[in-house]
């Protein structure tokens, strides 16, 4: 049966959709969401169950390749040294993601004017700041006011506790004379919005049963569904279509029981991520458009950019109950996040301190360095390894160049036969330095801290969990896919809402930024309805 015109689609319900759908929603238009993934059952979640760490390696597994859910896509990333990690579902990643939650600072904005490298972006943090502060109030962001890092910010709730681990290596910043602050992230320390408060179970990188962690499917989509947002799961999007002057008039995408079907719209969103959303645009190919939809630039997939991440571990002679709360939200540091000219690389990194792995993952651990050894000192070295351990990643600026790339892989496909996502990476040299320079400095803190041993591994292969820059933004329409505003230069009634629009990387995660600009876009659109598509 022919299904209605919406007025707007947008594909995916990730972080980004879900945002921008809840801010559009006040518009009453009929606004359609189509999601690949379905509901979570928070009471399904690993942690729920005894095996909660095995199935970290298993359905609930970063990489789709490895985790092999009905919802997933393969991706070929066999030419790139770190691995795609995503998640398919009503929130997306934000479902797996360890809700470490910082602002880019203003200076991401103007690589180029400042260190001449990238492109400008074509706003600027205070732009954003409005947006970042919604997105705080609806997220439930915790964390504390006045780090100089920053502009002066205000976050609702109060910081994540440090723990004894966050205090240990408090104390080996502060003997290096080193800037650190408690971590903002989007997890609730109090009841927020009807939100119970975080519990300190630790498992957040396999989804939050306490509903703490602020996943959108707790947070954006409810309050979006009650506005009157149509959420529809378990449809995979295969192509957006175009009719006459160029312009989208809908999708097509298969249906939870593989029937094909298609959804017409006056303005199509698309929230997929940094490799889901060009792998739907090269996809989309049609007489006007044979490279893909939105694709004059030849920027489609181009300037694919992670964060090149190291890990930096050290061991303790003391307990530090680092298995106790949040994986990922504890203090970070920023010492070395802006361009330094004594250093062999421009732009910089930040630390995000982690704490201790449960006990499976602390024996795997230390089985595969080699410190826990089969033998009659197994026993021993493990209890001299748990409990004991902790580190920091080192999250590395990732500067945008365009052979590092998504394309779309000529044999390997979804199973509803839609072509996979092929990468093209390499780490440049100055990712390299970079991590070299992050890996001796995290030794140092992690010494100064009493660590009586370190180690590091760099680039993490796993850590492919920031995906940027396929699709940017920017003025001119020669050296970009989507305006100031997120519409495309080339499709009037196309809109990308999502990490592919980013035309730097920054050096911290990226979700926080991901979501106010499709808040920012949201209120674009709604500011120019009456000539959107001028």
């Amino acid at each position: 049966m022919p299904e209605e015109t919406a007025d707007v689609v947008i594909v995916g319900a990730g972080a980004a959709g879900a945002a921008f759908a809840w801010s559009l929603a006040e518009t009453r238009m009929k606004i359609v969401c189509l999601e690949q993934g379905g509901w979570m059952n928070p009471a399904e979640y690993p942690s729920s169950r005894a095996d909660w760490e095995l199935r970290g390696f298993g359905d609930f597994g970063l990489s789709p390749n490895a985790r092999g859910r009905p919802e997933d896509y393969p991706i070929n990333d066999a030419e790139s040294p770190i691995a795609i990690s995503n998640f398919n579902a009503v929130g997306g990643s934000t479902i797996l993601y360890a809700a470490h939650f910082p602002r880019f600072h203003p200076s991401d904005f103007r690589a180029h004017t400042l260190d001449g490298v990238g492109d400008d972006w074509p706003i600027q943090y205070e732009t954003l700041e409005p947006y970042y502060d919604e997105n705080a109030r609806m997220m439930g962001v915790a964390g504390l006011a006045g780090d100089p890092a920053y502009p002066p910010k205000q976050v609702p709730l109060p910081p994540v506790p440090l723990g004894k681990l966050g205090e240990t290596l408090g104390r080996g910043f502060n003997r290096l004379g080193w800037h650190w602050w408690p971590s903002d992230s989007a997890i609730a320390t109090v009841e927020h919005a009807g939100r119970a408060p975080c519990v300190n179970l630790g498992p957040c990188l396999t989804g939050c049963a306490q509903g703490a962690k602020g996943s959108t499917d707790v947070t954006y989509w409810p309050e979006a569904v009650r506005r009157g947002v149509e959420l529809r799961t378990h449809c995979r999007v295969r192509e957006i279509t175009v009719g006459e002057n160029d312009m989208a008039d809908g999708v097509i995408y298969y249906d939870a029981e593989g029937v094909e079907r298609r959804q017409k719209a006056e303005v199509v969103v698309i929230a997929c991520n940094g490799v889901g959303t060009p792998r739907l645009l090269l996809n989309s190919r049609t007489a006007h458009f044979p490279e893909g939809i939105a694709n004059r630039s030849g920027l489609v997939g181009r300037n694919l950019m992670f964060h090149p991440y190291a890990m930096v571990q050290g061991v303790f002679d003391e307990a530090l109950d680092g298995y106790k709360g949040p994986m990922g939200c504890c203090i970070m540091s920023q010492e070395f996040y802006e361009t330094d000219p004594g250093r062999d690389f421009v732009r910089g990194y930040s630390f995000e301190i982690t704490r201790g792995m449960g006990p499976v993952g602390a024996a795997i651990s230390g089985m595969s360095s080699g410190s826990v050894p089969w033998g009659p000192d197994h026993h021993r070295s493990y209890a001299d390894l748990f409990n004991r351990t902790t580190g920091m990643v080192v999250i590395c600026e990732d500067l945008p160049e365009p052979q590092n790339r998504v394309s779309l892989d000529p044999e390997l496909t979804d199973s509803n036969g839609i072509p996979a996502p092929k990468i093209h990476y390499r780490l440049s040299e100055n990712s390299e330095r970079m991590l070299e320079h992050g890996v001796a400095r995290g030794r140092e803190v992690l010494e100064a801290a009493g660590a009586r041993e370190t180690s590091a591994q760099a680039p993490l292969p796993f850590a492919g969990w920031h995906l940027m820059g396929t699709a940017r933004m920017g003025s001119d329409p020669s050296r970009s896919v989507v305006n100031e505003w997120g519409r495309s230069h080339d499709v009037r009634n196309l809109f990308i809402i999502d990490g592919s629009i980013f035309v730097t990387a920054g050096a911290v995660n990226p979700t926080n930024t991901i979501q106010a600009l499709a808040l920012f876009i949201a209120d674009q659109i709604k500011q120019r309805l009456d000539s959107l598509f001028d």
